[in-house]
Formats: C-alpha cells, structure tokens, sequence
C-alpha cells in the first residue's frame, strides 16, 4: 500500500520575524549607517532597541522613524557616564538587558599617508571612541548581564583589522584591536553564560566608506564612490550592503548563536580570503 502525505508549500516570506522577540537591545551608533540599519532588523525581529548615538537630532528623527519599539538616549561613547546612562536606560524602560551592540566608531583622517607623520592627538581622538568606547559598552552592559547570567554583546571591527594598508593608522590599529578585546573578554565572560563577539564588514558603501574613499577621489559623485567600494568584493553576482552587517548581527544576537562566543564574523564578500596574483605584470613579464 502507497501512502501519500500532502505536503504544504511554505512561503518563507510569510514566516514571522521573531528572531528577537522580548529581547532589549543598546546599539551606539545607531542613528546612521550600520547602526540604523541593525537598530531596524532587530525592531523587525520582535526587539525593543535604545538607538544611543551624540547626534540627538539624527538620532531622534530615526528613533520616531522606526516606531514605538525604538527608543532614542543621547550618548557620547567618549564618557563612561554617557554610556552607563544609555545601559541604565534601557533596562529602566524595560527591565533588563539582553543585547549590547557597541558600534559607534570613526575613520579620522585619511592623510597624512606616513607613519611618520602620524598626528597622535588624532590618533589618542580614534582609539577613544572605536576602542576606548566599545571597552566602555562592554564595561556597562557586564554591569548588568553577569547577574543574569545571559545575554549578548556585539562590537563592530572591520576588514581593516585583517589586512594592513586599507585604511588610515589610527583606524585601521583600532580595527585591529577589537577582536582581541573580545577573544579576552569572553574568556572571562564565558564563566558567567554572557557570550561577546565581532563583526568585520568588507566593502560596504555606507556614509562612512565612502566618505573616507572619496578623500582619494575629489572629483568623483557620490555615486561614483559608492560604485568603487561596490566593486571591491570577490564574491561573484554579490554586493555588501548594509542588511548583511545587521542580519549578521542579528544572528549573533538571537539564541541561533548560543554556542557561539569570543568569534569574529567576517562579512566581506571574501574580499580578506585571497588576492590574486595573477596581475597584468606578470602576465608582461611571462611574456618578454
């Protein structure tokens, strides 16, 4: 005897976003850029999300923007007691804390080029907000996390800190500074059941990338400079956008990722994997 079961087909487009339904998210930096787009796939997933950034106007309009999920605190990640208060916020609106996604950061200047004409003042001004500051997200949010024995925390990096000679000194030594930061905390923090990781964005024309590119192209649009970073993953038929960084934050965030700790996320379209040799030179020296 043949038995036929009759399978429903299921429009995956229909499937409830509920990845992060109940959880309270803090995203600094989240009035623009990465962080926008994070603070609205989180609020798509069920989360009640505190935008921190220091551009109160900005970080209003988007607050209002996303709806009654989003929640605006001004915060500049340069003072622990800004940060404190932005944590404080969100777990005096709501009664805890579930996720912390430190990714307020700065390029700084492009030029000058030589190490040896690095201004450290310049450089004291990066690593106070892209290190310094995550130090502090981090800081705070443990603060609340540890007792409960749960929770997950995110720190922007960058593919500038996989490979050298992508972006300027200060920059780039931050980048690279991040994921030891979390590699060392969540040795701690594992003990406790709170999980940290990273997330190094590739060539994705955000504000950001392109207004440090288009430094080296004065002449070009917007446009223009947003097609360049386009063109610089290897990934075929691919480009990065913004959703990829937040729907990788996402993951991270949700129970998906309960096994998951101290790691960092690569979302660059394979641009960090290889580099071809294969260059016209050789192809001229090959053949005289």
């Amino acid at each position: 005897m043949c038995v036929i079961f009759s399978v429903p087909i299921i429009d995956i487009c229909s499937l409830p976003r509920n990845r992060l339904q109940g959880k309270v998210a803090v995203i600094t930096g989240g009035a623009s850029g990465l962080g926008k787009a994070t603070a609205h796939e989180f609020i798509q997933n069920g989360a009640q999300v505190i935008i921190a950034d220091i551009n109160t106007e900005l970080g209003s309009k988007v607050a209002k923007d996303l709806g009654p999920l989003a929640h605006f605190v001004q915060c500049d990640v340069t003072d622990e007691a800004q940060v404190a208060g932005a944590v404080e916020a969100a777990v005096g609106l709501h009664g805890k804390l579930d996720i912390m996604y430190n990714n307020a950061g700065i390029v700084g200047p492009v030029l000058p080029p030589s190490i040896a004409e690095l201004d450290l003042d310049t450089f004291d001004r990066v690593m106070r907000i892209n290190v310094w500051g995550t130090v502090a997200g981090i800081k705070h949010a443990a603060r609340f996390m540890i007792p409960t024995g749960s929770g997950s925390i995110l720190c922007t990096s960058s593919m500038s800190g996989l490979l050298g000679g992508l972006g300027p000194h200060s920059y780039t030594i931050s980048k690279y500074t991040i994921p030891g930061i979390v590699k060392f905390v969540a040795s701690e923090l594992c003990r406790t059941g709170v999980r940290i990781n990273c997330i190094s964005p590739g060539p994705i024309p955000t504000p950001l990338s392109v207004g440090q590119l288009a430094q080296f192209y004065p002449g070009a649009t917007t446009e223009q400079v947003a097609q360049i970073v386009n063109g610089l993953g290897e990934l075929k038929g691919a480009k990065g956008e913004e959703m990829d960084v937040a729907q990788a934050a996402v993951y991270l965030a949700s129970d998906e990722s309960k096994y998951i700790t101290g790691h960092n996320l690569v979302v660059d379209g394979g641009f960090t994997c290889y580099k071809d040799i294969k260059l016209p030179i050789l192809d001229q020296i090959l053949q005289s």
